[in-house]
């Protein structure tokens, strides 16, 4: 297969969220908040690894679809994390910059995809 660009960053991005939850729990003995982000933020590549190896157009518009909720969830707990003062701006604002770039794409897929 050919080189697939959300394929490769969602998976880069769920790479960087997990040592983001190593960072929280070890560092910060943050627990909650940590869970909820590592859950939301590695789902993203998991779904989209499921829309390619989907059978159908509506299984794969379904499968993004769900990566493009997880993405917008992730969103939120990154916010959160900066409002609340856990992660300093220069990491959010890495992770956060990242992430809106995978809804970007992840929203031309699903509208593509209708068509």
């Amino acid at each position: 297969m050919k080189n697939n660009i959300i394929l490769e960053k969602s998976y880069a991005f769920a790479v960087r969220i997990v040592k983001l939850n190593q960072f929280l729990t070890q560092e910060k003995k943050e627990f909650v908040l940590s869970k909820q982000i590592l859950r939301s933020g590695t789902s993203i590549g998991a779904n989209v690894e499921e829309a390619v190896g989907g059978i159908s157009k509506k299984e794969f518009r379904a499968k993004m679809s769900i990566a493009y909720k997880e993405s917008r969830e992730t969103d939120y707990w990154l916010r959160l994390l900066k409002d609340t003062e856990i992660i300093e701006e220069k990491l959010f604002n890495s992770l956060y910059e990242e992430n809106k770039e995978l809804l970007k794409i992840l929203y031309k897929i699903i509208k593509s995809s209708e068509n």
